[in-house]
């Protein structure tokens, strides 16, 4: 079912003629972030934005609560489950005209390099190491992409098999599972499958592992996707960008290699998935997944309840921790250990066990009656992100709020604990 499992029974607005370079799919996503978007005819073809645009969304489709979200994470990184190989793959029902011109793929902002695929998931293997990671990509013509690579694994992977004078056979999966978005936004060790994350997540999710196929360039990937490209990544380079990131202002432009798509196989009646650059799907699914990493970094140090990346903070830059403090210095020791775990993020906040940190008028609360300013720590000349405009060469300035109770202070604590 892929894409379509997460429409049955959702609240959408349909939409009809919307050119993929006109830019209104943009304004009506942007518009309406907390629905479900489904384009009737982008291109002649389907598309759904905003699927993942919510906590809840995200807690629905995998049956669990939203609080239960980073334990789920966690467990699923801990336990990881073997995928279940099917001999008949859902996305390769119908093989597709080789042109990406003619597909749903639409230009989110005016100053794009191009048309855009945000939600591709890319799946390779290289030296019996598989990934699955996400990757911006962008259409140059009917067969080609610029794909953007940070160093990261299938960057690792592509520099190697480029050592050994070889192209990167990948495969491009548009409308997977939101198990497999998840375990491929996870940040894992190298030799770890990331698939077998994702198959832990559906056993949590339906009691089943994942089913997966095989494309013919002989790479296993999920059975349930709307798409999936079967294609290499060359030794050429080509510019890429600018394009709106998670920050929501316009990355630059940069060399990146180029990929050619050889064959383009889809389920019947698909939908591509577009991820708005900048919305709340995409902090979701992006930042989300860190959640679980610096969970398990701060509970090495303090009783760590729950932790959010904020949506104000892009679901990256921002952070509150609630602790179950037993010394004086655990908010510090908290917030330290957050840092260290996820360098791109600038501002952390540090709460009380008895504050929700999914609630922003608590926080708040917090910091009005439990902070003093002159407690505010200041980190000049931290290594942060490559994707905050306002850092120097990557070079931040980060701070920690400590906004719990002084050891010596019970008279604050929030009276809604007492009720």
């Amino acid at each position: 079912m892929s894409v379509g499992r997460y429409l049955i029974g959702s609240e959408f607005q349909m939409t009809e003629k919307i050119d993929a370079e006109s830019l209104i799919s943009t304004k009506i996503l942007r518009d309406s972030q907390d629905a479900t978007i489904v384009f009737t005819n982008i291109n002649g073809g389907k598309a759904v934005g905003n699927i993942f645009s919510t906590r809840k969304k995200i807690a629905d489709a995998l049956n669990i609560r939203p609080d239960e979200i980073v334990t789920t994470l966690i467990e699923a990184i801990n336990h990881p489950c073997e995928p279940v190989f099917t001999n008949i793959p859902e996305f390769k029902t119908k093989q597709l005209e080789l042109n990406l011109v003619n597909l749903p793929i639409c230009k989110y902002f005016p100053k794009d390099g191009g048309r855009y695929i945000s939600s591709g998931v890319v799946v390779s293997e290289y030296n019996g190491k598989r990934n699955i990671s996400f990757h911006r990509m962008m259409i140059v013509n009917k067969d080609t992409i610029a794909i953007r690579l940070v160093p990261r694994d299938l960057y690792e992977m592509y520099e190697k098999a480029s050592a050994n004078n070889e192209e990167l056979k990948i495969s491009i999966c548009i409308g997977a599972r939101l198990e497999v978005l998840l375990a491929a936004s996870t940040s894992v060790d190298y030799e770890i499958d990331e698939m077998t994350i994702a198959s832990a997540l559906c056993m949590k999710s339906s009691g089943k592992p994942i089913l997966v196929g095989k494309t013919d360039n002989g790479l296993i990937v999920p059975s349930e996707c709307d798409y999936v490209f079967e294609a290499r990544i060359t030794f050429d380079k080509i510019k890429e960008g600018p394009f709106v990131d998670i920050s929501g202002t316009y990355d630059q432009i940069r060399q990146q290699p180029i990929v050619k798509v050889e064959k383009i196989w889809s389920k019947i009646d698909p939908y591509f998935h577009f991820i708005l650059p900048g919305g709340n799907e995409h902090y979701l699914l992006m930042g989300l997944p860190r959640e679980p990493v610096i969970f398990i970094s701060v509970k090495e140090v303090v009783d760590v309840k729950c932790i959010r990346l904020t949506e104000g903070g892009c679901c990256w830059f921002n952070g509150v921790i609630s602790i179950k403090k037993r010394n004086q210095d655990d908010g510090i020791e908290a917030a330290v250990a957050a840092i260290i775990s996820h360098r791109s993020m600038k501002n952390v906040i540090v709460v009380d066990d008895d504050i929700d940190v999914f609630n922003d008028r608590e926080i708040e609360w917090a910091l009005t009656t439990r902070f003093q300013a002159r407690k505010l720590i200041v980190l000049p000349g931290e290594k942060g992100s490559s994707l905050d405009p306002s850092a120097n060469d990557g070079v931040t300035c980060k701070v920690i709020i400590d906004a719990t109770i002084p050891m010596d202070r019970d008279k604050v604590r929030y009276v809604k604990a007492t009720l």
